[in-house]
C-alpha cells in the first residue's frame, strides 16, 4: 500500500509560494481603509458592547498565521494578523500590541469574513 505524505505533496509547495508572494499587509491596510479604521458594534470577551471603536491610522500588521480550509463545497483562505500601534507619546520608537484581526477570503481572494481581537484598554483606541 502507498503512503501518501502531505508534507511532500505540490499542494504545501503552491500554498507556501502563494502566501510569501502574498503582502499581507496591503490586504489589512485596504482593510482599514474601507472601513475608516473604525469597527462598529463591537463585543468583547466580556460580552461588552461598544458602538463604535476608532483604530490609530499608524497602525502595523503582521502577519502571524494562515489557514487553509476545506469544507464539501468551500474553500477558503485564513489570515491571522497581530495589530501593532505607536506607543503615546509617539516619537518614542515604542511599539504595542492592540489586537488582533482574522481576515477571511475565498479561493478568488474575495473578502468574505473579519474577527477582531482587540486589548480594549490600550490608550492608542479611541472608544464610544
Amino acid at each position: 500500500m502507498a503512503r501518501l505524505e502531505l508534507k511532500n505533496h505540490q499542494v504545501w509547495r503552491d500554498l507556501t509560494e502563494i502566501l510569501e508572494s502574498l503582502d499581507a499587509n496591503i490586504l489589512v491596510q485596504e482593510h482599514l481603509e474601507q472601513c475608516d479604521y473604525k469597527i462598529c458594534g463591537y463585543w468583547d470577551e466580556q460580552d461588552e458592547h461598544y458602538e463604535t471603536i476608532t483604530l490609530p491610522r499608524t497602525l502595523e500588521a503582521e502577519l502571524f498565521s494562515s489557514y487553509i480550509g476545506v469544507s464539501h463545497k468551500e474553500r477558503f483562505l485564513e489570515l491571522k494578523f497581530c495589530l501593532i500601534a505607536d506607543v503615546i507619546p509617539a516619537g518614542n520608537n515604542n511599539k504595542q500590541k492592540i489586537g488582533e484581526l482574522v481576515l477571511v477570503y475565498n479561493e478568488n481572494l474575495e473578502f468574505v469574513d473579519e474577527n477582531w481581537l482587540l486589548d480594549i484598554d490600550s490608550p492608542m483606541l479611541e472608544i464610544n
